[in-house]
């Protein structure tokens, strides 16, 4: 074991912070604690360098790492340690080591954990001979690309749905089929959100109803949650039953300033206040609706207002009119996205083994 104190050259000093207002555009690379923050007109390294978290970073996480590689001409604010591997240390391989290390015990601070730089010198590595060193990396760089290319895929069968969308139907906004019009209150047999059961009963939050809320938004098809909650929490609470095909929505939450995340429940299920819950009707398909909403994203989000909280104007966005194509046409559609669905299902399997393979080598090779 060597500590990076003694492997690695410190840069720190060599880091400048600039506040966002002060930042002048340009082409180079502008990181902090977990990665680019911005890009800027000048730069203060242009090497081969592994950033490590110093405060704001992923700490603790085990998706996330607290480490990342940088390399040519960047600048680097005060959020991030700044690494360069002495002789006889490969800079991927730090960077591989340092990714997910454990840091209990060495960060501090109640609300915004901090990796001191004495701390972060005490930090252990493993430290096989170079060419040791460099296989472990080579390998790793393999399963990390087939990890980048399975989501890359993945990526690319949502953007293929997403046009075939737009093709099939047209522009939802501009209509240029004319479509039959229809407000979105109209075209759904329900709408309704969720809410939260009483905190003063705790066992209310000990049940198997999968009781969803925004962090829970990941996926297509939602079967389950992060909390679940009690029949005897719903007979108390203003919460619903959702029906399974309900189309879901969060009207409520910061992750809205980016995305507009909608899914289809796979079960019945619950919502918290965050949330809307769309019960289609006979005229509209959930997926069909799932994708309208998608198709939309970027004029709703632009709608969205900022006061307490990032939300949608529900009042509002239920009367909106939504282009209603033949039923026949939305269930060839939906067709489509099934058998896009299977193939989504085959590259998830194969990119979830990549992740256990990559964890469980993280974890020979590094304890």
């Amino acid at each position: 074991m060597a500590r990076l104190g003694d492997i690695c050259e410190i840069l720190d000093s060599k880091r400048v912070p600039i506040t966002a207002t002060e930042r002048q555009p340009g082409p180079y690379p502008y990181y902090g604690a977990n990665g680019v923050q911005d890009y800027v007109a000048d730069y203060i390294f242009d090497d081969d360098l592994v950033l490590l978290a110093e405060d704001g970073g992923n700490f603790g996480s085990k998706d996330k790492p607290i480490a990342y590689r940088v390399s040519g001409k960047c600048w680097v604010n005060n959020h991030a340690h700044v690494l360069k591997p002495k002789e006889g240390l490969n800079v991927d391989y730090l960077c591989y080591s340092l990714m997910f290390y454990d840091v209990t015990g060495l960060v501090n601070g109640a609300t915004r954990q901090k990796l001191t730089q004495a701390d972060m010198r005490k930090m252990e590595i493993p430290l096989p001979s170079l060419d040791e060193q460099r296989k472990i990396a080579a390998v790793l760089d393999k399963v990390s690309d087939l990890i980048a290319k399975r989501r890359q895929q993945l990526d690319k069968l949502d953007e293929l749905v997403q046009a075939r969308f737009v093709e099939m139907f047209g522009d939802p906004i501009s209509n240029p089929h004319k479509w039959e019009l229809q407000s979105l209150s109209n075209i759904c047999k329900d709408i309704y959100g969720g809410g939260t059961p009483s905190k003063s009963h705790p066992e209310y939050f000990e049940g198997s109803i999968p009781w969803v809320s925004p962090k829970d938004m990941k996926s297509d098809i939602i079967m389950d949650s992060i909390d679940h909650i009690t029949e005897e929490a719903v007979e108390n609470s203003s919460t619903k039953m959702v029906p399974k095909g309900a189309v879901l929505m969060v009207i409520r939450s910061g992750i809205l300033k980016h995305t507009l995340p909608v899914a289809i429940a796979a079960v019945e299920l619950t919502v918290n206040q965050d949330m809307k819950a769309f019960i289609v009707g006979e005229n509209v398909t959930a997926k069909f609706l799932m994708y309208y909403f998608r198709t939309i994203e970027a004029d709703v989000l632009s709608g969205v207002r900022s006061v307490t909280a990032d939300n949608i104007d529900f009042k509002e966005f239920q009367k909106r009119m939504v282009i209603l194509p033949p039923i026949e046409l939305q269930n060839r559609f939906d067709a489509f996205v099934e058998q896009t669905e299977k193939t989504k299902t085959t590259i998830s399997k194969s990119l979830e083994k990549l992740e256990t393979l990559k964890k469980a080598l993280m974890q020979e090779y590094f304890g």
